[in-house]
């Protein structure tokens, strides 16, 4: 995100419904889940299996427990890697229930010889500066067939393409479109020093939430982590 509206819709996130989690109740239960991250309202992880049969078996494995549990994350299988995204869409956020589920997916994934990668953990939202969200958003939603978040954010009901966010800014940048990239804070200073070797442009100053990136052209990209903003 480009400016502090951003930070305030994240937090939203988390506080909508009796039995969501605050941010301060997930970043404590975390600390017993090495395995996952929370991010974009979520807990999101990635496995790396032996083979891409190891990496059917355990979706099949998630599947069966998400069954048993009457409680659903979206997985993505991708040839020997999956990626799974755990959040309590009835009530617009993490709960209990998220962090049963991610353990006993913890454990198959052990069961399967897998191992967590949580550098792959990567969200991706395309932000629009606008002064009058509201004035553009249906356009945007009926071209892409998109739902109508809480925030306002547009997103994909099927979980596959991008999520549209509207930056209400009085100033918007010259360019409106920016990509922000959501990894989890202990991953963003690796992806931060890798981008140091690109000549890019840096502002740190809502980091750690988000790390703004300019590249010689002038076009901007947001480095944005779960972590809440040092800005005073």
């Amino acid at each position: 995100m480009v400016t502090v509206v951003g930070s305030i819709r994240r937090e939203a996130r988390t506080m909508s419904g009796k039995d969501v989690l605050s941010t301060d109740e997930i970043q404590a239960r975390l600390s017993q889940l090495p395995h996952w991250r929370y991010g974009l309202g979520s807990l999101r992880t990635a496995f790396k299996c032996p083979s891409s049969a190891a990496a059917i078996q355990l979706v099949s494995a998630i599947g069966a427990l998400a069954e048993e549990a009457g409680h659903h994350p979206d997985v993505d299988w991708r040839y020997d890697t999956v990626f799974v995204n755990l959040v309590s869409h009835d009530v617009g956020g993490v709960t209990s229930r998220d962090f049963t589920l991610a353990t006993q997916i913890s454990d198959q994934a052990e069961n399967f010889g897998a191992q967590v990668d949580l550098g792959l953990v990567r969200t991706v939202e395309i932000a629009i500066d606008t002064e009058n969200p509201q004035q553009i958003s249906k356009i945007w939603q009926a071209a892409l067939g998109y739902e109508q978040a809480a925030d306002g954010a547009l997103t994909d009901p099927h979980g596959r393409g991008p999520a549209i966010w509207f930056q209400e800014t009085q100033t918007p940048n010259q360019n409106r479109f920016h990509v922000d990239v959501t990894v989890p804070h202990s991953h963003s200073g690796d992806l931060l020093e890798t981008l140091k070797s690109t000549d890019a442009e840096f502002n740190y100053e809502y980091a750690p939430s988000w790390v703004i990136v300019t590249d010689k052209q002038g076009n901007r990209l947001c480095i944005c982590t779960e972590a809440e903003s040092g800005r005073e």
